[in-house]
C-alpha cells in the first residue's frame, strides 16, 4: 500500500510539473472575433483579411470563430468608429490601410488611431503606377510624357476613395506632369477600380498590386512603375514574360515618388496586454504558414512587420506624414 501511495504521489507531481511547462493562455476569447474592414469588397484590405480568417479556420489556430464584416462607409469612418466604441471589448480586432490616417484627417471624423491599441504590422502594402494593356505607354515616361502634352484634367485617374491613398499619390504624380491635372475618378473599392481600368473607362490606377494581379496576368493591364525605393524581390513569373522585380521603380522612371501602405492589425482601445499578445500570438502563426508566404508573393508585398514600442513609433511617424502630404493637397478638414 506504502508503495502505491509513493507512485501515486510520484504521478501527481509529474501532472504538475507537466502542467507548470505548458501552461494554459493567459486570454483566450469567449466568444466569436469580430474582424472589422473599414473599406469595401474586393480592395486589398478585403482580400487580406479574408484570407486570415480562412488560414486561421483551415489550421484551428483559434478556438472560437472569425467573423469577417466590411464597414467602409465614410471612408472607413464606420469601422474606426465602432472600435472606437467598442473600447472595453476585446472581441473585436480591424485590418487597417492608411485611412487610418487619411480618414480623420480628410473628413475631420472625431478618431485617432490611439483610440485603438496596436496588434501587428502585417506587411506594407506597394502601390503601382497600372494603364490598360492596350494603350501604347510602355513606360511611366511615355505616360507622364502623354498627360504633358494633352489637355488640362483630359486623362482620369481612378482610385479607392476622396482624399485617400490613391488620390495623395495622384497629386504627387501631378507634380511631375508640368501643371497638367488629372480628373480623379473615385469608386469604393480597389477591385472596382481594375474593372474600370480594364473597361477603358479611366486612363490609368495606383491600384495595390493584389488588386490588379489578375488583370495583369490576364494581359488586360500593363504595370508601368512601383512607388517603392526599390524594385520588388519576388522573381518568380506572374506573366508569361515578367515578375514582379521586372516592374522599376517609380524613381528610375523619372517619376520621383515613393509611397506604401499600412497592412495592420489593431484590436479595440482597454485590451490588456494578455489580450493583445493573444492576437500576435494567432497572427504569428499565421505568417508562418506556407500559404501566408504564397500570398506575399501574389501580392508583391513588402514584409516588413512590426509589434509593441517600434509599431507604434511607425504609427506615430506615419501619421506625421500624412499629415503633411494632406495639407500639401489641401486636403486636410477644416477644424471644427
Amino acid at each position: 500500500m506504502k508503495t502505491l501511495k509513493t507512485v501515486a504521489a510520484r504521478l501527481g507531481l509529474a501532472a504538475g510539473l507537466a502542467a507548470l511547462a505548458a501552461p494554459a493562455l493567459a486570454w483566450e476569447p469567449t466568444k466569436p472575433v469580430t474582424l472589422i474592414i473599414p473599406a469595401g469588397t474586393g480592395g486589398g484590405a478585403d482580400q487580406m483579411a479574408r484570407f486570415i480568417q480562412g488560414v486561421i479556420q483551415k489550421h484551428e489556430l483559434m478556438s472560437k470563430p472569425l467573423i469577417v464584416v466590411n464597414k467602409g462607409g465614410g471612408a472607413g469612418a464606420e469601422g474606426f468608429l465602432e472600435m472606437k466604441g467598442s473600447a472595453a471589448d476585446p472581441h473585436k480586432i480591424i485590418i487597417t490601410l492608411s485611412n487610418l490616417f487619411t480618414t480623420p484627417l480628410g473628413t475631420g471624423t472625431p478618431f485617432n488611431w490611439k483610440d485603438m491599441k496596436p496588434v501587428k504590422m502585417m506587411a506594407l502594402d506597394q502601390f503601382i503606377l497600372w494603364v490598360n494593356a492596350n494603350e501604347p505607354y510602355k513606360t511611366a515616361k511615355d505616360y507622364i510624357d502623354a498627360v504633358k502634352a494633352g489637355d488640362d484634367r483630359a486623362f482620369k485617374m481612378g482610385g479607392t476613395g476622396s482624399k485617400q491613398e490613391d488620390q495623395i499619390i495622384t497629386v504627387a504624380i501631378e507634380k511631375e506632369t508640368g501643371g497638367k491635372k488629372f480628373t480623379y475618378v473615385p469608386y469604393d473599392g480597389g477591385g472596382k477600380v481594375a474593372v474600370q481600368l480594364v473597361g477603358g473607362h479611366v486612363n490609368s490606377s495606383v491600384n495595390n498590386p493584389i488588386e490588379a494581379v489578375a488583370q495583369w496576368r490576364g494581359g488586360q493591364l500593363r504595370p508601368l512603375c512601383i512607388f517603392d525605393k526599390a524594385r520588388s524581390t519576388y522573381t518568380n513569373k506572374v506573366t508569361e514574360s515578367q515578375s514582379w522585380s521586372d516592374v522599376p521603380t517609380c524613381t528610375e522612371s523619372g517619376l520621383p515618388i515613393e509611397y506604401q501602405m499600412l497592412r495592420g492589425i489593431f484590436t479595440t482601445k482597454n485590451a490588456t496586454p494578455e489580450q493583445v499578445a493573444y492576437y500576435e500570438g494567432v497572427l504569428k502563426k499565421v505568417m508562418e504558414t506556407a500559404e501566408w508566404k504564397e500570398f506575399m508573393e501574389k501580392g508583391a508585398f513588402n514584409q516588413t512587420t512590426m509589434t509593441g514600442a517600434e509599431y507604434e513609433a511607425w504609427l506615430t511617424s506615419a501619421e506625421a506624414r500624412h499629415r503633411e502630404l494632406m495639407t500639401g493637397a489641401g486636403f486636410v478638414a477644416a477644424a471644427r
